[in-house]
């Protein structure tokens, strides 16, 4: 893994960081078809991030904490904001489904630190389960701001939000699974 920091990668995921703002900002202007084609555009980056690490060869240490701190920024921040009724109608993520993601991302933030300062363990593979409940949270995202977009309201949402929801915890026992046996692996000699 390379110590530079400016590389190709590390661009897309600082454009993801950087256009947080700009979304955030036309949520609150209430342009929800501007902050999809934003949003769309930042998650894009995080595609676009992981193919050119390895097509380039481009993987670096400030890009292995960069990217995973650039989509849980996105991610909160457009949660948050989806779940605000004044700024996002006619759907909005209900504040229960949007505690529960954060929470299960400050959580593991936690349990990888405790393992980290403990075990100094570094690496945290992401987890099937884990990909699959980022998959729904960004679907839900999108089609919020779609819906939004669209001026339709859809009550069929709550079966996506509960579906995530399962998702969430789900994949928050696995990687509590996962940190404890790390926790409690004996060193080998």
């Amino acid at each position: 893994m390379s110590e530079r920091i400016i590389t190709i990668p590390n661009l897309f995921t600082i454009l993801r960081i950087g256009l947080i703002p700009l979304f955030l900002s036309y949520m609150i202007q209430l342009n929800p078809r501007k902050a999809l084609i934003v949003f769309f555009i930042a998650a894009s980056t995080d595609f676009l991030d992981g193919i050119a690490a390895r097509i380039l060869k481009q993987k670096s240490k400030i890009g292995a904490l960069l990217d995973p701190a650039g989509d849980k920024l996105l991610m909160t921040a457009a949660m948050i904001a989806l779940s605000i009724p004044s700024i996002s109608s006619p759907n909005v993520i209900p504040i229960w489904l949007t505690i529960f993601v954060i929470g299960r991302d400050l959580y593991i933030v936690a349990g990888s630190l405790v393992v980290y300062i403990r075990k100094g363990h570094t690496t945290f593979a992401p987890t099937y389960m884990g990909k699959m409940s980022t998959v729904c949270q960004m679907s839900i995202l999108i089609l919020v701001l779609f819906f939004n977009t669209i001026k339709s309201a859809q009550p069929n949402l709550l079966w996506l939000y509960i579906l995530t929801l399962g998702l969430t915890i789900i994949s928050g026992i696995q990687y509590t699974l996962i940190g404890r046996r790390i926790y409690y692996a004996k060193k080998s000699v």
